[in-house]
């Protein structure tokens, strides 16, 4: 029974990290907010809570939610009590560390929220079927979650290229699953969901709106090489590697004709 503790988490858990998780959550919240609606939702399950950076953006669009967030990462849940401390104080938030497998609580939920978490948790269809088991009847989950198949750049970066694979293949072997996202149709069909919808959602940046091509290249630069350390000392890259893919992705975003692609897959269904 594996909990996120005992695999190398892709990005690691340093501070730097746990502030570019807000910062990340902060700037992928439209995309991944813009079709929900937990207005009519009491008392919603977060699995995954991380450092809580979704659980703030939960509060302030649904303020009347009671929230409980679970994580295995007892350091990134000292963050999230931090982060989350007002909410916590007023008893709207609660958060326990747990497996995703086996979840351990009391009472039923209106709704269940999971936002990049599968990609990371060796299986995913374990961790559904316990959301569906906690839900109440007719109570509705929702999972974002990645497609890396879909990443595009241009200028062509070969060594981003290289990188990439090595980041998701590492990916692939400690159990998680860099493509899941493309799969939540199934996954949820085996874990006994109906009404199942699956919706891409896709960032596509070019010379139309060179400021915002420019934060998300930014932005994406850093997501990619949070994961240099690890790599490196896994030996699924080389330091010439990622200096090549630091280089590169600096040329990119200088480029007056850059194009960025990256789209990713959200799903709602409901527990009969």
């Amino acid at each position: 029974n594996m909990t996120t503790s005992d695999f190398p988490y892709l990005h690691g858990f340093s501070k730097e990290e746990q502030v570019r998780l807000r910062e990340q959550a902060a700037f992928a919240e439209h995309a991944v907010y813009q079709n929900l609606d937990f207005s009519e939702v009491k008392r919603l399950l977060e699995i995954g809570c991380g450092v809580g950076a979704q659980t703030e953006i939960l509060l302030r669009r649904f303020p009347e939610l009671s929230i409980v967030g679970i994580d295995s990462s007892v350091r990134q849940l000292e963050a999230a009590k931090i982060n989350l401390s007002d909410a916590i104080g007023r008893k709207q938030v609660e958060i326990h560390e747990m497996d995703a497998a086996k979840l351990n609580l009391t009472g039923t939920f209106d709704a269940a929220f999971i936002c990049w978490l599968l990609e990371h948790v060796p299986e995913p269809l374990r961790v559904l079927s316990e959301a569906r088991r906690v839900l109440s009847p007719g109570g509705q989950i929702c999972v974002t979650e990645v497609m890396n198949h879909t990443f595009f750049l241009e200028p062509y970066s070969p060594n981003t290229w290289k990188y990439w694979q090595a980041f998701n293949d590492f990916q692939h072997e400690q159990a998680g699953d860099p493509f899941v996202g493309a799969k939540l149709g199934n996954l949820l069909s085996a874990s006994g969901f109906g009404n199942i919808e699956t919706n891409v959602r896709q960032w596509h940046w070019d010379n139309r709106e060179p400021n915002k091509r420019k934060r998300f290249l930014e932005y994406w630069s850093d997501l990619l090489l949070s994961a240099a350390g690890q790599l490196l000392s896994a030996g699924a890259v080389d330091s010439e590697t990622i200096e090549k893919t630091r280089e590169e992705l600096e040329t990119v975003r200088h480029d007056p004709n850059a194009v960025f692609m990256y789209a990713f897959m959200q799903a709602r269904a409901t527990r009969h």
